[in-house]
This record gives structure tokens, sequence and C-alpha cells, in this order.
């Protein structure tokens, strides 16, 4: 190498020294690499980390024997102002040849050999090549494991917030009714497994589930808690709901007693009542010994059932006065066929006038058959319109 060569080489490889030592510092001084270095770990991680301190003990090594090349280039170039030619020599075997000296490492004696050890000689390019091949791997590892301490410890984090205020929500109730002691225990052993193997904890099924459980229970626990804070009010909503259930079957009733007079109904169409059911079960969740969650959840299908059973006996109502309508609706079918049959010449038909007499004794019978009837109105318009009755 020239003198203008050497001196561009010491400049490189000094800029190269300070940069590799800032990244060699960067890495022991990484989170997750001081999170391991005394870390309890197992399984995968374990045996991948202990790859990687293998990696990282070889880069060190080689660092140092990197760093010492350069020292002895530095001193030597710092020797003497002008470099005289055996200098000049001697600087470029160090910077170009094969002078990064590796001593063989130490053996255990079951992997050891009675011939000599041979030391092994790389270039200053090979040195750093080999010393990037391990950091990579270093970095790749703590990437990995970082990347699943980051996806899992702050849902495990967050599971753990879940269920202290499941606890506070308990104590507030002065109840235990999530009955969650096996999950807290589960969510321990999967901390447990996170933290000493994140590689290897297949984790992520049994958290979802301990995740939706706890958010089911806290969403049951503030319901619990909302009931319990308004249950007064909302008794007395619900006995008022019972007495819109009471004025809506009693309604049923009187258009039962006022339609079956007029319309043959099936005995399956009296009104049934609901309502000494429902203020039954009001009575009894009164007096129920059972946790606010299950209260909650009572006294929310007690407001349903008052709901529909107040929605059941208005349509009961409303269908039941419908069938007299629908009676006054054929009688007006009938007056119309007959006015066409005038029209048509057909009003002295013996046939027709037979159809018209018997849908019409049909209709204004009490209680009238409707089903009988329509089909009596129907068979009449037919024969009008030229069918066959």
């Amino acid at each position: 190498m020239s003198r203008e060569g050497v001196e561009h080489a010491l400049r490189a490889r000094a800029d190269e020294r300070d940069r590799i030592s800032g990244d060699l510092l960067d890495l022991e001084s990484h989170t997750t690499y001081q999170l391991l270095r005394g870390a309890s770990l197992r399984g995968a991680t374990e045996h991948r980390w202990a790859a990687a301190h293998d990696a990282l003990a070889a880069l060190w090594r080689l660092n140092d024997a990197y760093r010492e090349v350069l020292r002895d280039a530095e001193q030597i170039r710092a020797s003497r102002a002008k470099l005289s030619a055996e200098q000049l020599a001697e600087l470029t075997a160090l910077l170009a040849g094969d002078s990064v000296v590796l001593r063989a490492a130490a053996k255990p004696v079951e992997r050891r050999s009675l011939l000599p050890q041979q030391d092994e000689r790389l270039t200053l390019d090979q040195t750093v090549t080999r010393m990037d091949a391990a950091f990579q791997e270093v970095t790749s590892t703590l990437n990995d494991i970082d990347d699943r301490w980051n996806a899992l410890l702050p849902r495990l984090d967050a599971a753990d917030s879940d269920l202290r205020q499941v606890r506070d929500l308990e104590l507030e109730l002065g109840e235990s009714a999530a009955g969650l002691g096996a999950q807290e225990a589960e969510l321990k052993r999967m901390r447990a497994a996170v933290v000493e193997d994140p590689l290897g904890a297949a984790v992520e099924q049994d958290l979802d589930r301990l995740v939706r459980l706890l958010s089911a229970s806290l969403a049951e626990l503030d319901l619990a808690m909302v009931v319990k804070r308004d249950f007064a009010r909302r008794r007395e909503d619900l006995v008022a709901a019972l007495d819109g259930v009471r004025a809506a079957e009693s309604e049923a009733r009187l258009a039962h007693g006022a339609v079956v007079v007029k319309i043959a109904l099936p005995p399956q169409a009296q009104p049934r009542s609901r309502v000494d059911a429902l203020a039954a079960t009001l009575d009894a969740l009164d007096v129920s010994a059972d946790t606010w969650v299950l209260r909650a959840k009572r006294l929310a299908e007690l407001e349903s059932d008052a709901r529909k059973a107040a929605e059941q006996a208005q349509a009961t109502a409303k269908a039941l006065y419908g069938l007299v309508g629908r009676r006054d609706e054929l009688r007006g079918r009938l007056g119309a066929c007959q006015a066409m049959a005038v029209r048509k010449g057909m009003a002295e038909d013996p046939n027709a006038s037979e159809l018209f007499e018997r849908a019409r004794a049909l209709l204004w019978s009490a209680p009238c058959d409707l089903t009988k009837a329509a089909a009596a109105v129907e068979t009449y318009q037919r024969a009008i319109h030229g069918g066959t009755p």
C-alpha cells in the first residue's frame, strides 16, 4: 500500500471501529438485552438465547482481536512523522493481510483432541463480516423475543387490570359474583410462560378466551351495580308496567266478550292472563337472596316479559275486534255481488238466489262462523261471474 493508501485505510478503520463500538454499546443498553441478562428462561427461548449469547461472546472476541490490530497499526503510524519502507510494509500487512489472530478456544475435556489446536487468522474485512453475522444473530433473537413480549405483555396487563376491576366491583357489591379464582391462577400461569419462554409460549387462544370472559364479567357486574343503584326506581316502573298489562288484558277480555256473541271463536281464543305470574315473580325478586348479577338478569327478563305481555294482550284485542270487521267486510262483498247479479239479470236465477241466501244466513247468524261464511261468499261471487259454484 502507498503512504496515502495507508493513511486512508487507517482513517476508514478508525471510523469503522468507532461505529462498531457504538453499535455494541447500543446493544448492551437495549432494554430487552438488559432484561434477558438476568432473566430465568426456559424452553425454546432459553435455547435461542443461549445460542445468541455464544454468538455475542464470539463477537466480543473478534472485536478485541480487531481492535488490537488497529492499536498496533496506529502505534506504528504515530512512531514517526515519515514512515519508512519497512513500517509501510508492516502497516500494509496489518491493514490488508491476515493480521487478526483468533486464539484457539479452550474446550471441555470431552471435546478436546490430543492434536495441537490451530489459531485462526483473518483479515480485518473478514473479521468485520464475521462480527456482523454474530451481531445479526443476536439482534434477530432480541427482536423476536421483543416482538412476542410487545404483543402479549400489554394484553396480559390489560387482563390484569380487568381482573382488578372485577374484584373492585365485587367488593362494592358486597358479594363474589364472578367466581374467577381459576381464571386468576390461569392468568398468572400465562404471564409466567410469556416472561420465561416468549418464543415457546402458545397462550393466544387461552388469553383470547380469558379476555372475553373478563369482559363479560365486567359487563355483568356493571349491570349489577346499575340495578342495585336503580332497583327501587325500576321496581316502581315495573309496577306501573304491570298495571299496563292488567289494563291491556282487561281490554282483551272485554273484546272477547263482545266478539264471542257475534263471531264463533275456538276455546283457545279465550285471552289468558300473565299479569299474576309476573307480579309473583316481582315479589319473589324483592326477597331474593341471589347475587346482584343474577337479580340484574332476572329484572331485565321481567321487564322484557311485562312489555311482551302488554303487547300480546293489545294484539289479541285488536285481532278479536278485527274479526267483527272481517264479518262486516264479507257482508259488504255479498251486497256488492248481489248488486252485480241484478245488473247482469241473474237476480231471479234459482241457483244464484240459493247461494246468496246461504251466504246471507251465515253472515247474519250469531255467532257467525267466519270460515264457512267466507267460503259461501266466495262461491256466490264465482257464480255471479260465471264460474262453477
